[in-house]
């Protein structure tokens, strides 16, 4: 049985990604670099500094930066993801994640955040659905990012679970592929057709119920 859920938050649980997509776009502008959102799907489920790096690859300006500087547009570009995040309220909460966490927290079944946002306690706050999580796993903590399977593992130790007990949920094929690269069951959310190698495939919660999980 099926003992622990890890859920990716952008796209998963919240739609913050749009948010994202604005940020990075109008520091894409500043800098004299086009982006849209075809483009955009790129940076879904990775760090913001692999973000950045894309961005300004994309853009042939990689090599004008210095570390220092390139972690400067990073915060820049947190800082006005967070100012947007302020609007942020429960009723962006993707259709089915409510009922779902109450599900799993009736049948006791330990839920965790792996997402590479450092801001995800933030807005789980905003989202009013904190109390269903028993941790957020710290990106600062990890030494590499999705697709590598750490984060995974970490959400799994946050549960005192092992990743062959526990079901990830994820939007992007980075996180996909970091699931099933520990042996977690996956399932993708979203535009299924573009992710690869899940076990299962939903628009959202809505489509998923706990009770048949867990016996999986």
């Amino acid at each position: 049985m099926m003992r622990g859920f890890v859920f990716d938050l952008d796209g998963v649980l919240a739609d913050t990604a749009k948010y994202h997509y604005m940020a990075w776009r109008q520091l894409s502008a500043e800098l004299g670099i086009t982006i849209d959102e075809q483009f955009n799907e790129q940076l879904k489920g990775i760090s913001r500094e692999e973000s950045l790096e894309r961005i300004l690859i994309h853009g042939s300006k990689s090599e004008i930066f210095s570390d220092a500087e390139k972690a400067e547009l990073a915060e820049k570009k947190n800082r006005h993801y967070v100012e947007l995040l302020a609007e942020l309220t429960p009723e962006e909460v993707l259709p089915g994640v409510g009922s779902f966490l109450m599900n799993a927290h009736r049948h006791e079944i330990p839920c965790a955040v792996a997402s590479a946002s450092k801001n995800a306690p933030f807005i789980l706050t905003k989202l009013a659905i904190n109390d269903y999580f028993v941790g957020v796993v710290d990106p600062a903590t990890l030494t590499k990012g999705k697709p590598d399977p750490e984060i995974f593992i970490k959400a799994a130790q946050l549960m005192a679970l092992q990743p062959a007990e526990v079901i990830g949920f994820e939007d992007a094929q980075a996180g996909i592929d970091g699931i099933k690269g520990c042996g977690m069951y996956a399932i993708g959310i979203g535009d299924t057709q573009q992710l690869k190698g899940a076990d299962r495939w939903a628009a959202d919660l809505s489509e998923l119920s706990v009770e048949e999980l867990i016996q999986l």
